[in-house]
């Protein structure tokens, strides 16, 4: 097994699709589904893997950055920022508490298993 075919923690396969790799075939599902909703003109902006920086403290120190699955704005609407999630991590607890206060964004969590049952049906 080399470095970029090592097992994902939660036994999750990456996926590459349109030029993009994503963690899970879940995360690469609701890819699908947020450009047919661009496609449409329901949403706008998207943008795949958006990084956050994270800069805490009176020197405004980089503790590192957090990178969600997808951000976009509905029209008329604030931005969404979204990670699609099967088990959260403590790192990803903090890291969400950190956007939430450094950038008012709350993040919007997509729950894998919806995407789990579709993808094994249409096999």
């Amino acid at each position: 097994m080399t470095n970029t075919e090592r097992k994902s923690k939660y036994n999750a396969r990456a996926v590459n699709l349109d030029g993009y790799r994503f963690a899970s075939q879940a995360e690469a599902a609701r890819y699908r589904e947020l450009k047919l909703l661009k496609q449409a003109g329901k949403i706008m902006q998207l943008v795949i893997h958006p990084r956050y920086p994270l800069h805490v403290g009176l020197g405004q120190d980089l503790i590192g950055y957090y990178e969600a699955d997808f951000s976009y704005r509905i029209p008329g609407q604030r931005i969404v920022v979204e990670d699609v999630k099967g088990e959260p991590t403590p790192v990803y607890r903090l890291k969400k508490k950190l956007v939430r206060a450094l950038y008012g964004i709350e993040i919007v969590e997509i729950d894998a298993a919806q995407y789990r049952t579709r993808t094994r049906s249409k096999r």
